[in-house]
Formats: structure tokens, C-alpha cells, sequence
């Protein structure tokens, strides 16, 4: 029994490294949550949003009183002076020591009353940058998505475009065994067997060239979800229905629509309006009065004097208030160009929102027409298709029998190549500017 456990317990420990050997197979939704959690730029947005609630928390502390409280101790030599004099609170102390040491302490407020609402407008610009760098955490998040998905229905694409490949492979491999045997037969010349070799060496070739494309897609995707070298990565490709393809596609307005309310892009430069305005109240408090009050409660020691330590504080003791009014009078023009800069910058701001919501609208429009016509070439390539692949039958089956030469068959099995790689291509675009399409009209990226 004891030999029978040892045994169970060796195989167990050896299928361990294996099980843990296996590749992870990536979906589109793992790729989209690992980018979301690791992605560096994304890390680093996060970053300054965190600076900039800091910044929040600074602005509004500066709506209270300053405290501080200060004390400076000196050692006072007077190598040749036989007697000295000093003035320590409220007596006269005179002595006899070339040493004297002195200590004052001071506690002491600040306090800015009004200062024409710089400080809250300080407030509400930080509290706006601060929801300008949330946008940017979104937005970074927005365009980490819309690659991803590019580039995994770009593999969807080299991995069905591979399948064509190998596929079209082993018919130019079975034409060519088929056309050997009609040579030996003496139904075929030699220079049709050497033309259908031809083909099938130039449709291998072609299969090379597809899995080199789906290991670039795979490799670029690797590099966008940031992972090291040792780490494994093989996309979880699904099979995706044709009928998807030709889905209805959302309204073009609708999209447009739900972009402007929730892209991150445009709220961004909506509040870099609103900062906008807020720096023009800024500028213009230039003019205005500042009132600050200010107190203080200060002691001193000194170590000649007769008195004990507590008594010089005490009777040492002084207490001060008082209030200030700075009134600008000439500045330099320093008031008057910070409002028109704020004002020309405010234009500015106007002028980018428009800019960006013309660029929302154009790239909508583009994905909509572009899956619009998509699907229209799908529909064809599927008619095509069945029309080449009929043709492709009939005349691989007449050739069988000799009817039909090298060249005509050559050129039908050509036109279904061609046929299929439409198809595939127009099928995998429409996919594309679908997703995408529904992403911007604010739903979650899915095939």
C-alpha cells in the first residue's frame, strides 16, 4: 500500500509541470481587461489623476489660516567687553559674562480674508483638472480597446485567410497528383504537369506568406498587452457566424448622439472650456483688493538675566494683530494681458471642441459607410463565390476526364481563390466597423 501511494503521489508531482506548462488561451475579453489593468500609459494616467486629487485637497486647504510656530536660540561672545547691556522683554539686564545666550520663540498666523475669489476659482479649475485627468484615464482606456479589437479581428482575418490557403494548397497538391497520373497515362503533356507543379509550389508559397501575417498579428497584439518575453500567448480565435456580418448596423445619428455624451475626448474639452472661464475670472481679480490678517504671540529669553526661565516668558510675553489692504494701482499692464490672454484662450478652447466633435462625426460617418459597404461586397463575394466554386467543380471534373486543359483550370481554381479572399476580407471589414460602430454609441466591445 505504501508502494502503491509513493507511485500515486511521483505521477501526480510529474503531471503537475504539464498542467502548469499549458498555454492560457486569450480571448478578445481577456486581452481588453489584462490591457485595462497593466497597460503602462494607462498606469501612468492613473497616476496623475491621483497628482491632481492632491491638487484638490491643496487649493482647498488654502481657504484657511496659515500656523507656524518658530524659535531661534543665539550665543552672544564678547571677547573684550567687560561689561554689556541688553534690552530682554521688559528689563534692562546688564552683566558681567563675555558669554550670553538668547532665545526667542514666536507663534504666528497667517490669513488671506478676500483676494477677489482667486482661491475659489483656484478650487473649482483643480476640481475641473482633476475630472479632465479621469477623461484622460478613460480615453487612454477607449483607444487601448479599439486597438485590441483591431488587431484581433485582423488575426480572425489571417486565420480564416490561412485556412483558404492550406486549403486551396491541398487542391493544387491533388490536381497535381491527379495530372501525374494523366501524364504517365499519356493524356497529359509535360508542360501541363510542369505548369500545375508551378501552382501548387506558388500555393505553398502562399500558405508561408499567411502564417507569417497571423504570427505578425500575434506578435503585435503580444506587444500591445505589454507581456515579456517568457510569457506565453495564444489567442482563443472563435468561429464567428456569417450571419453576424450582416447584422443591421445602428443608426448613424444615434451613434453620433450617445459619442457626444459619452466619449471622453468631448467632455474633456468641454471642461477645458469651463477651466477656460474660470481663468478669465482669475485674471480679472488682478484688479481687485487683497485683505489679510495676520497675529502673532512671541517671548524671548535671556540667560543674564535674574529672572527663572518662566518668568521671562511670562513677563516677556507680547501678543500683535493686525490687517492689510493691498490695492493695485499700475502693474505693469500685468492684469489687463492676463484677461485677454485668458479671453484669446477661452476662443482657443471653443475653437478645439468644435474641431473635435467635426472629427467625432467624420470617423463615425467613415465606419458606418465603411461597414455599410462591407457588407454590400460580403453579399457579392458570396454570390461570386458560389458562381466560382461551380465553375471551379465543373471544370476540375472535366479536366479529370481531359475535356478541359491546364490553363482553364489553372484560371477557374485562380478565380475562386480570389473569390474566397474577397469574401473573407469584406466579412472581416464589416466585423470590424460594426464593433467599433457599437463601441462608439457607448456598448462594450464583443464579436
Amino acid at each position: 500500500m505504501k508502494q502503491q501511494a509513493l507511485t500515486l503521489l511521483m505521477l501526480a508531482a510529474s503531471a503537475s509541470p504539464l498542467l502548469a506548462q499549458e498555454t492560457r488561451q486569450w480571448s478578445l475579453d481577456d486581452c481588453i481587461s489584462y490591457a485595462l489593468e497593466k497597460n503602462i500609459q494607462l498606469q501612468q494616467d492613473k497616476i496623475s489623476l491621483q497628482e491632481a486629487e492632491v491638487d484638490v485637497k491643496t487649493a482647498k486647504a488654502a481657504l484657511f489660516p496659515t500656523l507656524s510656530l518658530g524659535t531661534s536660540h543665539t550665543l552672544v561672545n564678547r571677547p573684550y567687553q567687560k561689561q554689556s547691556s541688553t534690552v530682554s522683554g521688559t528689563e534692562i539686564i546688564t552683566s558681567n559674562d563675555k558669554n550670553t545666550y538668547n532665545g526667542n520663540y514666536n507663534l504666528s498666523v497667517q490669513w488671506t480674508l478676500w483676494n477677489g475669489g482667486r482661491r475659489l476659482n483656484t478650487i473649482k479649475t483643480q476640481q475641473t483638472n482633476r475630472d479632465i485627468a479621469r477623461l484622460a484615464v478613460d480615453q487612454t482606456g477607449n483607444t487601448l480597446q479599439e486597438e485590441i479589437a483591431r488587431l484581433f479581428i485582423q488575426l480572425l482575418y489571417a486565420d480564416e485567410s490561412l485556412r483558404i490557403n492550406r486549403h486551396t494548397l491541398e487542391v493544387s497538391q491533388a490536381t497535381c497528383e491527379r495530372g501525374r497520373q494523366l501524364y504517365e497515362a499519356g493524356s497529359l503533356s509535360k508542360v501541363d504537369l510542369a505548369q500545375l507543379e508551378a501552382q501548387a509550389s506558388s500555393d505553398a508559397y502562399q500558405v508561408v506568406s499567411a502564417e507569417s501575417a497571423l504570427r505578425n498579428y500575434r506578435l503585435q497584439l503580444k506587444q500591445l498587452l505589454e507581456l515579456g518575453p517568457d510569457d506565453d500567448f495564444e489567442p482563443a480565435l472563435p468561429v464567428l457566424d456569417d450571419a453576424k456580418v450582416m447584422a443591421l448596423l445602428p443608426d448613424q445619428a444615434d451613434v453620433y448622439a450617445a459619442a457626444l455624451a459619452a466619449r471622453p475626448e468631448i467632455q474633456s474639452s468641454r471642461l477645458s472650456i469651463e477651466n477656460a472661464r474660470l481663468a478669465i475670472s482669475t485674471a480679472k481679480a488682478g484688479y481687485l483688493p487683497t485683505i489679510s490678517l495676520s497675529a502673532s504671540s512671541s517671548s524671548m529669553t535671556n540667560s543674564a538675566s535674574t529672572s527663572s526661565w518662566a518668568q521671562q516668558m511670562k513677563y516677556g510675553w507680547n501678543n500683535m494683530i493686525g490687517i492689510s489692504l493691498s490695492l493695485p494701482l499700475y502693474d505693469g499692464r500685468a492684469a489687463k494681458s492676463s484677461v485677454q490672454k485668458a479671453r484669446l484662450a477661452y476662443s482657443s478652447r471653443l475653437y478645439t471642441l468644435e474641431s473635435r466633435q467635426k472629427e467625432l462625426y467624420a470617423t463615425i460617418e467613415s465606419l458606418w459607410l465603411d461597414a455599410l459597404n462591407a457588407q454590400q461586397q460580403f453579399a457579392a463575394a458570396e454570390a461570386q463565390l458560389k458562381s466560382s466554386q461551380a465553375s471551379f467543380d465543373l471544370t476540375n471534373e472535366q479536366f479529370g476526364l481531359g475535356v478541359k486543359n491546364t490553363v482553364e483550370l489553372l484560371t477557374e481554381k485562380n478565380n475562386l481563390l480570389n473569390a474566397q479572399q474577397q469574401r473573407v476580407q469584406a466579412k472581416y471589414m464589416a466585423l470590424l466597423d460594426r464593433t467599433l460602430l457599437n463601441f462608439y454609441a457607448g456598448n462594450p466591445i464583443e464579436l
